[in-house]
């Protein structure tokens, strides 16, 4: 009984990847059509090349940005628990947070990441 299922195991194994390959190969594109390799926009020819190298600055943006928006979801529930909790702990561990993100956000503006017009 053991050998029959370790066969029908291998059988439907072997015909997994014969269907696996076979999709594989049957879904490739092997029609390089010029239209469909070109960026799109808005049906007219592209005005220029469209791997232009990208901005540092706005990346660095980008990422405070998502660091200040995950610190509101951070800080919203430690307004909810203020009074189910220590008085004294919430003070403390929230000035600390806020002192952090101060920081934090001091130091952007002293390596000039928030200025807007360079």
């Amino acid at each position: 009984m053991i050998l029959i299922l370790l066969i029908m195991s291998c059988i439907i194994f072997i015909i997994t990847i014969v269907v696996m390959m076979l999709a594989t190969f049957l879904s490739k594109k092997t029609i390089i059509d010029r239209e469909k390799s070109s960026p799109f926009e808005c049906g007219f020819d592209p005005m220029n090349y469209s791997r232009l190298p990208f901005s540092l600055r706005f990346f660095l943006i980008a990422i405070i940005f998502l660091i200040f928006d995950v610190e509101i979801a951070l800080i919203l529930p430690m307004i909810l628990i203020i009074k189910s909790s220590n008085l004294l702990n919430w003070s403390i561990t929230s000035l600390f947070f806020i002192f952090i993100l101060l920081i934090g956000l001091y130091h952007e503006w002293n390596q000039g990441a928030l200025e807007w017009n360079n």
